[in-house]
C-alpha cells in the first residue's frame, strides 16, 4: 500500500511541477501573460508541498527519485500538450530514469 501511495504522490507532484513550469513557459515564451505565469507559480508551490507527503522521510532521496519521474513525465507532457514526438532514445532514457527512481525509492533496505 505504501508503494501505491508513493507512486500516486509522485504522479501528482509531476502534474504540479511539470504543469507549473509549462504554464510559466506559456506565459513568458508564448506571451500568454501574467495569469498563466501566476498559475504556474502556484502549481510549482503545490508541487513542493506534495513532495512532503511521501512516506519516506529523506529529502535527498525523494527529490533524487522524483528526478526520474520528472524526466519521464516531461516527455509525456510534451507528447500530450505540445505534440512532441519522442524518439527511441528519449523513451529509453526515460525508462532508465524510472528504473533509477524505483531503485532509489523501493529497494529493500535493512532498517
Amino acid at each position: 500500500m505504501l508503494v501505491a501511495r508513493s507512486v500516486a504522490l509522485f504522479a501528482v507532484a509531476a502534474l504540479f511541477e511539470i504543469g507549473g513550469a509549462w504554464l510559466v513557459w506559456q506565459g513568458v515564451r508564448e506571451h500568454k501573460g501574467w495569469i498563466w505565469i501566476g498559475a504556474g507559480v502556484i502549481a510549482l508551490g503545490l508541487y513542493g508541498f506534495v513532495a512532503t507527503l511521501q512516506p519516506d522521510g529523506e529529502f535527498g532521496r525523494i527529490l533524487a527519485a522524483y528526478g526520474g519521474v520528472f524526466v519521464a513525465g516531461s516527455i509525456a507532457w510534451g507528447v500530450v500538450a505540445d505534440g512532441y514526438r519522442p524518439d527511441r532514445y528519449d523513451i529509453t532514457g526515460a525508462l532508465i530514469c524510472l528504473v533509477g527512481m524505483a531503485v532509489l525509492m523501493y529497494a529493500p533496505r535493512g532498517h
